[in-house]
């Protein structure tokens, strides 16, 4: 075993790794019945953390005029 491999890292060090950085996740779900699909399902998450310099999506960002 290598000094890499015999690493633990906790939980939380991890989630706070991932989220500094952001995660995407996505995924497809079909549920399928003699070839005929009855229920698909499409995930598209992005995951990350939440700073006070950066305002949210649904909030309008100011607009600087042009002379």
């Amino acid at each position: 075993m290598t000094v890499v491999e015999r690493r633990e890292i906790a939980l939380v060090d991890l989630l706070d790794r991932l989220l500094a950085g952001g995660v995407v996740i996505t995924g497809d779900l079909t549920l399928r019945i003699a070839d005929v699909d009855l229920v698909r399902v499409d995930l598209n998450a992005l995951i990350s953390s939440v700073n006070g310099k950066v305002p949210p999506p649904w909030q309008e960002t100011p607009r600087e005029e042009t002379p």
